[in-house]
């Protein structure tokens, strides 16, 4: 038992580690390649990558469960891959991790409004209190202009957004099923459709003329093979190993991870943005207690 405890918290700090270094390594990516490329070059190269896999998880019943791997896919990965890299092209990447934590208060609105969870009072406290700390976060946020930076700011907020409907379509519609075998049929829905995508860019010309072409590509397999593919093998064990309670802390700790890698990088980070992130993730550990 105290075996599988020190696994459980090795593997909440790898994923952390991961997840929270996904927005620099957009930002590298972006050296070279448009955010349209990076996202479909992200998507196209981790289908691929899990492609051999459907030799042990090919037995599914479609049926059943093509709706919710379809939005899996569709809100989980492909869109919000477009949206973080095209709100990177206008804000930093941490940022951007910043903003990523709005993802658990937007999984609870989403759950009560559409699936009609039940919440209670420190829920909806901890919404407005998330909430709040985004306000903050993104009236006090760097950027060229207040205008342009908050359009950016936006389009990740939006795809929090997506990821919450993802997070909910999962729990509704593919709860008894293998999490590998989901995340290996949901890319086989978008891989393809993102690989068409980029194959009518000039991907090609970028690849053969761009001196930092094979860097970016670099940066950007890191990003598909760790942090989208892999990585959701290790989010399973987890998960096993601890619930989805301890799973999810990983929350708390990617927002740390990518303000790291923003400062290492030279990015601006104010007090203000420190401490509104700090707001969020109160509002977040509030979502997360008992309902009362």
């Amino acid at each position: 038992m105290q075996q599988n405890k020190g696994l459980a918290w090795l593997i909440l700090i790898v994923l952390s580690l991961i997840w929270g270094s996904s927005f620099i390594l957009m930002k590298r990516g972006l050296e070279a390649f448009s955010s349209g490329q990076v996202a479909a070059l992200r998507i196209g190269i981790a289908f691929i990558v899990l492609l051999p896999l459907l030799v042990k998880y090919y037995k599914i019943n479609l049926k059943k469960y093509w709706l919710g791997l379809v939005g899996m896919g569709v809100f989980g990965n492909l869109i919000p891959a477009f949206l973080f890299t095209k709100a990177e092209t206008g804000i930093s990447s941490s940022l951007a991790g910043m903003l990523n934590a709005l993802t658990p208060l937007f999984t609870v609105i989403i759950g009560v409004l559409a699936f009609k969870n039940k919440t209670g009072v420190l829920q909806i406290a901890g919404i407005f209190i998330g909430f709040g700390g985004a306000l903050i976060l993104l009236s006090f946020a760097d950027g060229a202009t207040t205008e342009n930076n908050f359009t950016y700011s936006l389009l990740v907020v939006l795809a929090t957004l997506c990821y919450a409907i993802s997070v909910n379509t999962i729990r509704r519609f593919l709860s008894d099923l293998n999490s590998v075998t989901a995340t290996v049929w949901s890319f086989c829905f978008i891989g393809p459709a993102a690989l068409v995508y980029l194959f009518t860019t000039d991907v090609f010309t970028v690849v053969q003329q761009h001196p930092k072409a094979m860097s970016s590509l670099g940066y950007i397999s890191i990003l598909a093979i760790v942090g989208t593919a892999l990585s959701v093998v290790f989010f399973n064990v987890l998960i096993k190993l601890s619930g989805a309670v301890f799973a999810s802390s990983c929350t708390y700790l990617i927002p740390v991870v990518a303000i790291v890698w923003g400062v290492f990088d030279g990015e601006k980070t104010n007090a203000v943005q420190l401490l509104s992130i700090f707001v969020i993730l109160a509002g977040i550990w509030l979502i997360n207690k008992k309902k009362v």
